[in-house]
């Protein structure tokens, strides 16, 4: 378990902790080198990045400060679950505003709308609820590990998390003021905005039919208890199986649209080559000749229980992971210990349902000297995990298998 103990013990003594800052008053600076980061990083990146610690956060892989974004330390991926203290943190832009829980309102109309309402926490705590395990995961999620590299934050393996998310479903929120058949889309706009007027205010939107699946919320729970404010206090928009950029945090406005949205984060940002991937979940009204907006996150899979390079004991050792997919669920993991020649399956654990994390273990009888593992996650539909890297721009759908070597005495 990573505790401020151990950062401060992996710097040598020589980390301090420090109340006080301009961008986030009482931070607690954690400060340690970071040891396993996988070798295929930009050096520069390797270097630079450090272990730091967010108000109500676990020391976290800072990768970058303002805005904040902070990876989760793949220990933390050995369950299921992932706990809210130690859930990634993602932001685009870096007025982030302390939101009063009593003050927030959630704005809900358009010209897609018959009508407009206003909307409290307590209104929508007063709504029937629903609650979902899934999966938050950035679209660049493993963009570091890209060869060659892209620009972008250069994310790890932990720009992701899965917790059990409660709130209100979008669809009842919308049937509030009722959707003309004209609406193609719902806009979500969140709290936060640019630090200068010239960057473009972070706005997304999904299509209707997306919106009004049963498992899209307006959450303010997460794993039991309030959303953390780096995670989107009060209320963040749930999309289950999509890509993090939807999951719209400190949500306050739901705008349903008759006009594809054509905001810079949806017409420029965002987008993957049309046909690369083999996503099933498409935004039709977004596509262009070219690109379309990335959507359902791909099968992956990642081995937690052991580093790359880690030392074991000749003979029993349970090599464990997760695997996720974009809510198709999970049919089988396998392993390989030729380099891909030959599979055999690993052992699925508890089905949190098909949006979530789905744990698996494997009993490897390690020989001595050189022992490689790979992994690969197969969904329900046929999808599988690469054996060579999809190349595009901007460095999405990280989902190469994995291997580590364990060096067995």
């Amino acid at each position: 378990m990573i505790t401020r103990r151990r950062v401060l013990e992996t710097a040598g003594g020589g980390a301090a902790l420090a109340g006080g800052n301009m961008l986030f008053p009482g931070l607690l600076h954690a400060e340690a080198a970071v040891p396993g980061l996988p070798a295929v990083l930009p050096q520069g990146m390797r270097d630079e990045v450090v272990m730091d610690a967010l108000p109500g956060k676990k020391p976290l892989i800072k990768l970058t400060y303002r805005p904040p974004n902070y990876e989760t330390p793949i220990e933390y991926f050995r369950t299921p679950l992932t706990p809210n203290e130690a859930f990634y943190v993602r932001y685009h832009l870096a007025d982030i505003p302390e939101v009063d829980a009593t003050k927030w309102r959630l704005t809900v109309g358009g010209d897609g709308a018959n009508g407009e309402t206003t909307l409290t926490l307590d209104d929508l705590k007063k709504m029937p609820s629903a609650e979902v395990a899934a999966v938050n995961a950035c679209s660049g999620n493993r963009r570091g590990l890209f060869q060659p590299h892209v620009p972008g934050i250069e994310w790890g393996y932990g720009g992701m998390g899965c917790a059990r998310w409660k709130g209100a479903r979008l669809k009842d929120i919308l049937d509030k003021v009722g959707l003309r058949k004209e609406a193609v889309e719902i806009v979500l706009d969140g709290a936060d905005g640019p630090a200068v007027d010239k960057t473009p205010k972070f706005i997304k939107s999904i299509p209707v039919w997306k919106a009004m699946e049963e498992t899209a919320l307006v959450a303010y729970e997460m794993n039991g208890q309030p959303l953390p404010h780096f995670n989107g206090f009060p209320a963040r928009v749930v999309v289950p199986g999509w890509a993090g950029v939807y999951w719209m945090k400190h949500v306050v406005s739901l705008r349903a649209v008759t006009k594809p949205f054509d905001g810079y984060w949806m017409k420029t940002a965002y987008r993957i080559p049309v046909g690369k991937f083999p996503v099933v979940a498409r935004f039709i009204s977004q596509e262009t000749e070219v690109n379309t907006p990335i959507t359902e996150l791909v099968p992956n899979s990642l081995i937690t229980s052991h580093p790359d390079g880690a030392s074991v004991k000749v003979g029993p050792v349970t090599i464990g992971g997760i695997a996720w997919d974009g809510g198709h669920g999970i049919r089988t993991v396998e392993i390989s210990l030729d380099g891909g020649s030959t599979w055999v399956p690993a052992k699925l654990g508890e089905d949190l349902g098909r949006f979530a994390f789905r744990p698996w273990s494997y009993e490897l009888a390690a020989k001595p000297g050189k022992n490689t593992v790979t992994a690969r996650a197969t969904n329900i539909i046929g999808q599988t995990q690469t054996a060579a890297l999809i190349l595009n721009p901007a460095g999405y759908h990280h989902n190469l298998m994995q291997t580590v070597t364990l060096s067995a005495a």
